[in-house]
């Protein structure tokens, strides 16, 4: 059984049939989905769900585009929030110097801050990281808590990734490794070793390359691990063991 490691049920995109899409998941053997919040109302959403349904797990936290939303009554909320049982993460939280919703300054600041805070919260983190490489890897290494986590919907080369293993955290693999263009990602996949790798659709975004265009859905995770499996060479049940080992780690999955 499949875990998909990134995930966001609570957006809009799934409001007609979030239902059948969690079913769906299921049938395809994904038994275990953590939907992970960007913002404080989303935050609620994703914990709401994780009560909800059995196997949707939750992550709380504030995207880098949000950051300037963020007050000490930010904190508080998320920090009851956070109590709930079925939240295994924070995050998304990180840096993302493509779109600059926040100014670069604040992004960083507020990123220590959220480090800071999850280690309060004995959480492990996930990070979002575009085409900020370079700060987010000196960001994590200076931050002086428990460095355990996922670099969520890796982008960088294998010298990132290899900074990244290193420092203590998992690779996250998503769909676009399926993607004709994507030969920096495979080749990562190709050397990153299975036991520091999970797998993700980030839906609704980045529907692999057979459903390109068209929304995607946890199901779909499976077409990651099928392309996991071609590059390396290895069946589709180690794949899923080990990518299913990883994430009950990371997140303390029951």
């Amino acid at each position: 059984m499949l875990v998909d490691s990134h995930a966001h049920l609570e957006m809009e995109d799934f409001d007609e049939d979030r239902e059948q899409v969690i079913a769906r998941a299921r049938e395809a053997g994904v038994s275990r989905i953590i939907t992970v919040g960007i913002n404080l109302a989303d935050c609620r959403r994703v914990v709401a769900l994780a009560e909800q349904f059995d196997g949707v797990y939750a992550a709380v936290g504030i995207h880098p585009h949000d950051v300037k939303e963020i007050d000490q009554d930010t904190y508080d909320q998320l920090g009851a929030l956070a109590r709930q049982e079925k939240v295994v993460a924070y995050g998304e939280i990180g840096l993302d110097f493509f779109r600059n919703y926040a100014p670069r300054e604040m992004q960083i600041r507020c990123f220590g801050e959220q480090l800071d805070f999850a280690q309060s919260l004995d959480l492990p983190v996930i990070i979002h990281d575009r085409q900020a490489h370079r700060e987010t890897v000196d960001m994590l290494k200076g931050w002086k808590g428990r460095k355990r986590g996922v670099i969520h919907c890796f982008s960088g080369d294998y010298n990132l990734a290899r900074q990244c293993l290193d420092l203590g955290f998992f690779i996250s693999i998503p769909g676009t490794v399926t993607y004709p263009k994507a030969e920096e990602l495979r080749e990562v996949v190709k050397r990153v070793p299975l036991s520091d790798l999970l797998v993700e659709t980030d839906c609704p975004f980045l529907a692999p390359q057979t459903y390109r265009g068209k929304r995607n859905e946890p199901a779909y995770v499976v077409q990651v691990v099928k392309k996991i499996s071609e590059i390396k060479g290895i069946s589709l049940l180690e794949i899923e063991e080990a990518t299913t080992g990883n994430a009950q780690e990371v997140f303390a999955l029951h």
